[in-house]
């Protein structure tokens, strides 16, 4: 008997081995969701049910054996249990049947202005290779061209589509923002702003009778749309049967910005098809088990079908499985982990939520508690617990909720931590227990997971800060308000209190201040005239001794210039001679004799060493007018028509 049962239980193994083997090797998984394509009854059956003899025997052959014998006409009579499991792994290991593995086809629909492109490329293609493809059906230089629509936000081109782990219809749309819009585009123009929008739809759930208000932006798609509430109401989407969809709204893979629903706000209905009748016969169940709709969802059917735990066949939970987690393990900087958690948050419940305070739990305590009296506030401490299957709904219906953001926002520093993993856990407890005290502590010890996620109101006091409420995930809107303000209730009394202390106190110190502030004030007074008079004394000082300076500058430069003057030529000189008048502003003129040689440098020489520098004044001719400063200085008087006579006249430059 116990070698019965070994064999048995090594045959269960080996039956889930290959089970595995055979999903792993079909069915993608993507995001925890297992999808199937499979092409007909005919490639199921040979992918998943027993092999003939010869392919048993070539499999033998193979791992060094004998080829098995041949099957008695016995196996064909054997149960529907047992043709069920055979219809899925082979009974001897020998006979194991192998699955080789296709690359994972993706299909992608391309928006950009009034053109809309398909394309579909295997997983392991990069991003970049994207964009080279529209750059040849579009003309647009991939250097100019933005592609959105990633639900993890923007990519860079080297990444590769395997690791975002997209689903097998996507939606993306290109922006080109150095590319200027033609009147043609207005229409895409509409899509884009669509795009951004975001989009309230209220779900009604039938069978719970309970309405969910979720907020999505334009660009998130249908089947993503459906994929979050098969998270919040344990429908998989293969089962959901909706009411309130627009006609236009006939492909999973549209956004919501095209797919003809209402703005803002939108109303759907959700509810759980009917099974299939029961009566069909074993191979037909087994077979309806691969069959999934594209256009309903890749969800896969529950393992536990089957007898199998989802966590023993996969080897972890779903919720790991579908998403990222709200927090990196082991993070050194607590305001990085905040912003992967504020993000994250983001990304799955939408924009509409509390404004996690950024830092340290410390930081935020100092935010809510040690600020003025009137400015104090509560400390929300959000504990979430992705394994907790009340995650989804707390956040998205109690911390999504319009009114418990507003009041929030208002009234609490809100402050989150995420304790799904163990590290994290362990840090969080230690900071409790250096804020908070031990008691807190070991009450967050006492909750289990199932509780989570939690909200903790701290109010802050003059010695020690005390914890008010403890709020569990299974709490409604209406209980969560109600305790939110019970809390704040508590808080303002004890508020008023601290501001009338506070006030008396702040009486106080400010007649001392102002008696000090007289006293001191009338110091600087006195302070200020004696520095404004030394300050006025030495400024005289400083611009008599600069003006002296500038004048003993300009002197020393004018008897400069008179010193090197060539020597003025007799009116008998047989050189050409040129007799200059040169009227000053104030009506004196000067007169000298030049040789016709002379470079007008030297006059302007001349000019400046009676006291009016080149700098300062420009040098005219009556008629024609002409800026003789302007002229080259080493050309000659004649040169410059300055010959054999002619009146000037200096003007001052502006």
């Amino acid at each position: 008997m116990a070698s019965e049962g070994g064999e048995s239980n090594m045959d269960r193994e080996m039956i889930l081995a290959d089970f595995q083997a055979a999903i792993n090797g079909v069915i993608p998984q993507e995001n925890g969701i297992l999808q199937s394509n499979f092409p007909s009854e005919a490639s199921q059956a040979s992918a998943f049910g027993p092999p003939s003899q010869s392919e048993a025997a070539d499999a033998a052959v193979a791992a060094g054996g004998a080829a098995p014998p041949p099957a008695s006409s016995s196996s064909s009579s054997s149960s529907p249990a047992s043709s069920s499991a055979s219809a899925f792994c082979p009974v001897n290991p020998s006979s194991r049947h192998i699955v080789e593995r296709q690359p994972r086809m993706l299909n992608f629909r391309v928006e950009y202005r009034q053109r809309t492109i398909e394309l579909v490329l295997e997983e392991g293609s990069t991003v970049g290779e994207i964009k080279t493809i529209l750059e040849a059906d579009l003309g647009i230089p991939v250097s100019k061209m933005q592609l959105k629509g990633w639900k993890s936000g923007d990519v860079s081109d080297s990444t590769v589509m395997r690791s975002l782990h997209l689903p097998k219809n996507n939606s993306l749309y290109v922006l080109t923002p150095e590319i200027a819009p033609t009147a043609s585009t207005s229409k895409n123009s509409d899509l884009q702003d669509s795009l951004n929008q975001n989009f309230l739809l209220v779900i009604s759930h039938r069978e719970a009778q309970r309405d969910y208000s979720l907020n999505f932006p334009g660009s998130r798609t249908i089947q993503e749309v459906k994929r979050n509430i098969s998270d919040l109401t344990n429908i998989p989407v293969r089962h959901q049967q909706w009411d309130g969809w627009p006609a236009s709204a006939s492909d999973d893979s549209m956004t919501l910005a095209v797919s003809g629903i209402s703005y803002p706000c939108h109303h759907l209905s959700v509810c759980r098809r009917s099974s299939p009748a029961n009566s069909q016969e074993p191979t037909e169940e087994c077979a309806d088990v691969h069959m999934v709709s594209d256009s309903e969802g890749d969800d896969f059917e529950d393992a536990s079908e089957f007898g199998v735990d989802d966590s023993e066949m996969f080897g972890m939970g779903s919720s790991t499985c579908r998403k990222s987690p709200m927090m990196p393990e082991n993070s050194e900087n607590e305001a990085d982990a905040l912003l992967h958690f504020t993000a994250e948050f983001s990304s799955r419940y939408g924009e509409t939520h509390p404004m996690f305070f950024i830092g340290s739990l410390e930081a935020a305590s100092q935010e809510a508690f040690y600020g003025k009296a009137r400015d104090r506030k509560l400390l929300a401490i959000y504990l979430h617990n992705d394994d907790s299957v009340l995650s989804n709904v707390f956040c998205s219906q109690m911390m999504c909720a319009d009114s418990i953001v507003a009041y929030l926002s208002q009234n609490f520093i809100t402050w989150a931590w995420d304790v799904t993993k163990e590290a994290n856990k362990a840090r969080l407890l230690t900071m409790c227990t250096r804020h908070f005290g031990s008691v807190v502590t070991q009450t967050i010890r006492t909750y289990k997971t199932d509780q989570f996620p939690l909200l903790l109101i701290v109010m802050g006091k003059r010695t020690s800060n005390e914890v008010l409420n403890v709020i569990q995930g299974n709490s409604t809107v209406d209980e969560l308000m109600m305790r939110l303000m019970g809390a704040m209730e508590i808080f303002t009394a004890q508020q008023q209190e601290d501001i009338k202390d506070e006030d008396e106190r702040e009486a106080r110190e400010t007649v001392k201040r102002e008696q000090d502030e007289a006293y001191r004030v009338s110091l600087e007074a006195d302070r200020k005239k004696r520095e404004a008079q030394e300050k006025e004394e030495a400024e005289q000082v400083r611009l008599e001794r600069m003006r002296k300076e500038q004048e003993d500058e300009k002197e020393a430069i004018r008897l400069s210039l008179e010193q090197t003057l060539p020597a003025e030529p007799d009116e008998d000189s047989a050189e050409q001679i040129s007799k200059l008048r040169v009227r000053t502003p104030s009506g004196q003129f000067l007169e000298r004799r030049f040789l016709g040689s002379c470079k007008l440098q030297v006059l302007f020489d001349f000019v400046a060493s009676k006291g009016f520098p080149f700098e300062e004044f420009k040098l005219l001719t009556t008629f024609p007018r002409r800026n003789i400063t302007q002229l080259d200085p080493g050309s000659t008087l004649l040169e410059a028509k300055l010959f054999p006579q002619e009146t000037l006249f200096l003007e001052a430059k502006e």
